[in-house]
């Protein structure tokens, strides 16, 4: 028997025999409106007495082996609703939604929606010709869930829920579970099943729930799946996207090529704007039909399994759109968001805000996460915009925010609803990852929900990225006036698990692309930026690195094109191209490199404090003192040929990488690979190497 509590959700939570357990809830606060309360009561009394009954019983009688087992159907049960209705329904969305199921022998479609406030509620599509009378939905007690059986309706059917609020307005509404979509700019949604994919990533999933990713390299391509690489247009409707069967292979040969270990994808929930890049969701459970179906997208995830590559997806459960045919208002009323506007729109991004206050809206969302680790067998989430959650106050001015019971301005209620999401998550999924991008210095974002944590495993080290990107941009003059951007991350780089990003959000909005960046002559940019990424690389944390700063993008990422592939028949983009695969073979080749990502021990600066000159010296040590690595990296474009560099041992030091080899750009590389320390004090070590080190120059030696 294994055991879980939830903390602070008053759940506790038991599997026993291959089946789970719920208790009664002692005080999880009721905060659904016009829930009758009597009927939830004999709903759990009756569940009970039948759990009992079942338990009493001493035996049963064994199935044939020739007998075919029944397959589950889908249909509202009063303990569906007693779980939904307290919250912990985590499989909800094979209830919910859209699902091909058998009644009274005939095949056909289960609908059912929640939608409590609605006076009425009815299913329209192109089946019934989008007729708002002709399929009335029957509505379940006490939740206000409507449900309705199509006899003879198959997959690939368009459907809406025709929904009446108590002012008598009817709008159409998409499943907020439905599987599928139509193409933008349509968005009804579709009838799919996510049943019968023949997966054979086994082998990942099992060594990825014993693996310890704290200890294990971690290197992050963030990528937009629709312009990462386009098909020539057919016509000006086409938009010339891949379908994820396409791009699975290209993308995997490209990713081993070098050297990433996982990739991050942005907007794969279905959207209806593309601008938005993924982030203004209507279809949270529906994969975007823009790159096919919900088994394309599977087919897809399962490739990169079986090539060693994990998958990580962009989820948004901070806000949603004010569009009709979406979650706003979606029973005549405020149900997904919260009803009062100062805690229920963002002012600035026009937006609703999740409910979490809401169980109903809460098990939306946690078994939405739950859903793509599932079905899809995603490796992790990266949870956008948590900072927006948190706090009541966040991008709002005075007047515009309501304080919480103790007059701040926290939000209890998303805390809660992190710890209850990523204990669960946890719990049934281990060895994925949850991640956050939160970009505030809130405390224990990566702590323990039982010391008061969030849960997460990371966070996006959001400080470090503004303070290098701000370095970066300063003429080497100015540069060492800026010296401490460079070195403050080290003074909390142990607080939190972290991961080290520059995302897409850094090379948009006029921020300039990642070379664009960088001061100086063409030439100077480029030497600039290798040794960018190369203090990147060497600094504790994991890493992510947006689609096209590998090999030097010049213009900002626009989702409307494909990357600069031809850029690449220029040498220098393609050295750059290069050099980044050097990095990452060399990340992933030494553990000095992320085996002690948590511990000072792991690290020790050299020289720290060369401002004058802006030359930074460090080691990164392995766990088992073998292997370290030294760092030097100069950043400015001034030669120094009798450069001396402080190390802790008398030992030899190899060099394994040099901006100085000609495959990567460089002129030439004439220097000795080895180097062998002398008692001579440095950089206040006891020994010491001489390099010559030139302009924007990085050497890296293992001892």
């Amino acid at each position: 028997m294994i055991s879980c509590v939830v903390r602070e959700i008053s759940l506790f939570i038991i599997y026993k025999s291959g089946k789970l357990y719920y208790t009664k809830d002692s005080n999880l606060p009721n905060r659904q409106k016009n829930r009758k309360n009597s009927e939830m009561k004999n709903i759990r009394r009756r569940w009970k007495k039948e759990r009992n009954t079942m338990e009493k019983k001493t035996a049963r009688p064994r199935t044939p082996k020739t007998a075919k087992k029944p397959e589950a159907q889908p249909f509202i049960t009063e303990f569906d609703q007693y779980l939904f209705g307290q919250g912990v329904h985590y499989e909800i969305y094979k209830k919910l939604g859209a699902h091909v199921a058998m009644k009274k022998g005939k095949k056909g479609v289960y609908f059912a929606v929640w939608a409590p406030d609605a006076a009425r509620v009815c299913l329209v599509g192109d089946f019934n010709g989008w007729d708002r009378e002709a399929n009335p939905m029957t509505r379940l007690e006490p939740l206000g869930i409507h449900e309705l059986f199509v006899p003879g309706m198959k997959e690939g059917a368009l459907y809406k829920y025709a929904v009446t609020g108590q002012d008598g307005k009817t709008i159409l509404k998409s499943d907020p579970y439905g599987f599928s979509a139509e193409m933008r700019p349509s968005t009804a949604s579709k009838v799919a099943s996510i049943d019968g994919f023949k997966w054979s990533d086994n082998r990942w999933i099992d060594n990825r729930a014993q693996s310890k990713f704290q200890k294990e390299p971690m290197a992050i391509y963030e990528m937009h799946p629709g312009s990462w690489k386009k098909h020539t247009p057919e016509n000006e409707d086409d938009p010339g996207f891949y379908n994820f069967r396409e791009l699975a292979p290209e993308l995997v040969t490209y990713l081993k090529e070098m050297g990433y270990t996982h990739v991050e994808l942005i907007g794969v929930a279905e959207h209806p704007f593309d601008g938005s890049w993924g982030y203004q969701v209507t279809g949270y459970y529906a994969p975007t039909s823009r790159y096919g179906t919900p088994k394309d997208f599977m087919y897809f995830v399962n490739y990169l399994h079986k090539h060693k590559i994990g998958v990580i997806l962009d989820w948004v459960p901070a806000h949603f759109p004010r569009d009709e045919h979406g979650l706003a208002n979606f029973d005549g009323k405020a149900l997904y968001e919260y009803a009062d506007p100062k805690k229920g729109e963002h002012p600035d991004w026009g937006t609703k805000i999740f409910d979490y206050g809401r169980n109903e809206v809460k098990n939306f969302l946690i078994a939405n996460a739950l859903y793509w680790l599932t079905e899809y067998h995603v490796d992790g989430l990266r949870i956008d915009a948590v900072a927006s959650m948190l706090y009541l106050d966040y991008g709002k001015q005075d007047g515009q925010w309501v304080a919480n019971k103790y007059g701040e301005n926290k939000n209890l209620e998303a805390i809660e609803f992190f710890r209850h999401l990523n204990s669960i998550v946890h719990q049934r999924k281990p060895g994925t990852v949850m991640i956050a991008e939160e970009s505030t210095a809130w405390p224990m974002v990566t702590g323990d929900p039982e010391d008061g944590g969030l849960g997460f495993d990371l966070k996006w080290n959001m400080g470090w990225m503004n303070d290098f990107l701000e370095y970066q941009k300063c003429d080497p003059y100015f540069r060492k006036y800026n010296h401490n951007k460079m070195t403050f991350s080290m003074t909390y780089a142990y607080s939190e698990n972290y991961i080290l990003v520059i995302s897409h959000d850094e090379v948009v909005h006029l921020k300039k692309s990642m070379l664009e960046k960088m001061p100086g002559s063409d030439e100077q940019k480029f030497a600039n930026l290798k040794a960018a990424y190369a203090f990147m690389l060497g600094h504790p944390g994991k890493k992510l690195l947006f689609m096209g700063q590998e090999f030097g993008e010049r213009r900002e990422w626009s989702e409307a094109r494909e990357l600069d592939w031809a850029s690449l028949n220029d040498p220098r983009h393609e050295g750059l191209k290069e050099y980044v695969g050097q990095l990452l073979t060399m990340y992933n080749k030494y553990p000095a490199l992320y085996g002690m990502d948590d511990t000072w021990d792991g690290f020790q600066w050299i020289n720290a404090n060369d401002g004058d000159r802006s030359i930074f010296s460090f080691v990164r040590y392995s766990p088992s003192k073998r292997n370290n690595l030294l760092f030097v990296i100069n950043f400015t474009p001034v030669d120094r040929p009798d450069y001396r560099v402080g190390v802790p041992k008398k030992k030899r030091y190899t060099k394994i990488l040099s901006t100085k080899a000609p495959e990567i750009g460089g002129a030439a590389d004439t220097e000795p690979v080895i180097y062998q320390a002398i008692a001579s004090e440095c950089d206040g070590q006891p020994y010491s190497i001489g390099y010559p080190l030139p302009g924007y120059g990085v050497a890296v030696f293992k001892f």
